[in-house]
This record gives structure tokens, sequence and C-alpha cells, in this order.
């Protein structure tokens, strides 16, 4: 792997430390899915119709059409609506004026890969990103970026291959839906406690590679509607999804089987989960006679050994951090480019809920966590 080079931050408050951002994205073409999807899916991709009356409507697989309301943007805000280039060297002058040295990648059109009912067209969505994101964007800049590589985990068979293929391209972590269904509607979901992903968890182990859970893929997150529904998806429908597969992998024995396992939760925040892995942990004691299996250790003490959270800006999660392990469990992000970041005022945020924490602890919240999971150089002197 090239060797870091850190980046002389525009930053003064964050000068000094090695800092990644756990949770970015990048602006696919707009074509992208339409000219390499398999011909058989290409008129179901997620797409934007207009109706004869000028409406404009997003045309997702399985899903009600939802009505795009047109937004008027100015100055910061229309700014980020147009960032998240495709063009690394303009991505990390944008890393410059943030003051990040190197950034872990999710998609933006693609957090829609698990829309639809149809597991073969979720796993052939996911193909397209992983043959485009490492391959065409970031090779060459491993050092500066950590693409994820998109996993549809229902066919379990399939899945197990796609792990081993983008492991052998040099993807360094898996994308997966917070729930195994993603936001598609069916009859009967199932959730990552099912032991049936015990084959996949095996062959993620084997790979070596940790396991992100980006919110926005557990269900819908447009479900609610009237007022108040752009609030409520965001806090209820989008965020709020991240508990299940906490309390999923901690308490079915998921983690216990597989020790070497590693799982993020992705751009939900961190002030829930004090109080996730506390209720977890009551649950399995208070209803001993119903819980299953018996395990060696509590829920949230599986968490501490295995899970990981990114947050943007989320005082109450800083404050609670150690009932959810403490530092070494956290990773900061500034979700560039999206609005509900940091980004380009990242050390605002940074000093705000941050300021009064040890050198120790913002040291690993800001970098070190995030550069030994993924995988990146920590230049010397900014190791600790």
């Amino acid at each position: 792997m090239t060797t870091a080079t850190a980046v002389h931050s525009t930053k003064r408050s964050l000068t000094g430390y090695f800092v990644v951002s756990a949770d970015c994205h990048v602006s696919e073409p707009p074509d992208l899915w339409e000219k390499h999807v398999d011909e058989r899916f290409r008129n179901r991709i997620p797409r934007i119709e207009v109706d004869g009356n000028g409406e404009k409507w997003s045309i997702v697989d399985g899903q009600r059409p939802v009505r795009l309301r047109e937004l008027k943007l100015e100055g910061e805000d229309l700014e980020r609506s147009k960032a998240g280039s495709r063009d690394p060297e303009e991505r990390l002058r944008d890393d410059l004026r943030d003051g990040i040295d190197a950034q872990v990648v999710y998609p933006n059109k693609g957090l829609q890969h698990w829309t639809s009912p149809d597991w073969e067209m979720q796993a052939a969505l996911c193909r397209v990103w992983n043959d485009w994101a490492l391959p065409e964007v970031f090779r060459g800049y491993e050092h500066r970026a950590a693409p994820a590589a998109c996993i549809a985990p229902m066919n379990v068979e399939d899945a197990i291959q796609e792990v081993q293929r983008v492991a052998n391209m040099g993807y360094r972590h898996l994308f997966l839906p917070v729930q195994p269904t993603g936001n598609a509607k069916v009859d009967r979901p199932t959730g990552y406690n099912h032991r049936m992903f015990d084959p996949l968890w095996a062959a993620i182990c084997d790979a070596g590679l940790p396991v992100s859970l980006h919110v926005g893929t557990g269900k819908d997150p447009r479900t609610s509607t009237g007022d108040g529904g752009a609030v409520i998806n965001y806090v209820w429908n989008a965020l709020a999804t991240a508990i299940e597969p906490v309390v999923q992998f901690s308490a079915s024995g998921v983690f216990q089987r597989f020790p070497k396992l590693k799982v993020v939760t992705v751009e939900a925040g961190i002030g829930w989960l004090a109080w996730t892995l506390w209720a977890a942990d009551e649950g399995y004691n208070k209803h001993h006679w119903a819980a299953f299996p018996k395990m060696e250790m509590l829920p949230s003490e599986y968490w501490k050994r295995q899970g990981l959270s990114t947050f943007q800006d989320d005082p109450m999660g800083i404050e609670m951090m150690h009932w959810a392990g403490g530092s070494e469990r956290l990773m900061w992000g500034n979700d560039y480019p999206h609005h509900e970041g940091s980004w380009p005022h990242s050390d605002e945020a940074i000093a705000r809920t941050m300021g009064h924490l040890t050198e120790h602890d913002r040291r690993n919240i800001l970098g070190l966590n995030a550069a030994k999971l993924y995988g990146f150089t920590i230049p010397e002197g900014l190791d600790g």
C-alpha cells in the first residue's frame, strides 16, 4: 500500500492530527447503472420520471413513486449539492479545505442498491458499483481513500462469491444494508441474527474485511408523509434503524461464534448506543429464561469488543461514550458532501463536540481508529 502523506491542514485546530473522515460519499455518473447493469434489469433501475404535468417522480422498483419537490438551494447548500466529485484530485482539494487526510467512501445514488425485492437485481446493482468505484475512480489513491464494496446478502452463496471477488480486487471493507432485505418491502423479513448467514460471516472473517452498515438501507427512508415528514424520516426511518443490527449481532451469538467479525454502524450517530447496549444487557439478564443462546459475555461486551460507530456532530453521544466502549469504538466522519454533514466546517463541529476530550480520545476518534480498521498508513509522529 502506498504510504500516506499528511495533509498540511488549513484548519489550525486539526493540525497535528491524522484525520480520517469515516463517512464520505461520491456522486456516481448518472448513467452508470443504465450503461453497465445486466440488460434484464435495465428498465427497473431507480430513476426520475416526469409526468404529463411536468411533475418529477422518483421511481424505485418495489416501492411507491415519490413526487420530488423543486427546491431552490443557495450558498453552501447549493455547493454541497454539486460536490462529491468523481475526480480524486478534486476530492483531495476538498479534503484539504476541511482538514482531512483520508476518507472512507460510500455510494450516493448507490444507497438504493437494496430497494428491489429481487435479490438478483440487488446483486447486479452492487456489482456495477464494485466494478467502478475502486478500479475506475480510486485506484492509485488507496492511501487517501477506501471505497466500500457493496454486497447483497440474501443469496448467501452469491454474496460469498462477491466477497471473495472484491477482496481480490483490493477493497478493504464491505457495505451491507442495515437489514439483509435492505429497503425492500417483503412479506417475511429476516435479520442478521439468522443462522443462514453464518457461512457469509465465516467468509468475511476469512477475507479479513470489516462490515459497514450505512443508514438509509434498512427500510425505505421516505416512509413518513405529511407535516414534519422530512424530520420524521431522518430521525426514525433512517438513523434509528441502526439500533436493530447492533442488537442482532451482539445478542444472538453471532459475535460469539465469529470473534474476528468487525461491524460498523455508519452515519447513525452515537447518542443511542449507550441506551441500546444497556437495554440489551437488561433484556438478556431479566428475561434470562427466554434469552437464547446462552453466551459467555453480555451483549454490550460483545459490541465493545467487535463493534464501532461513526458520527458527525453528536455531543450527547460523546458525553456517554464510556457506556459504549469509550473512544476506541468511535469514528468521526464529515459525511462529505451531504447536507447533514460538517464539510467544509468540520473544525468547528469537532471543537464544539470534542474540544474537552483528552488528546488520546481525540486522536482515536478523529482518525486512528479508522486508519487501523481500514488500512491507512499513519504518518510518523501522528500515531498518538
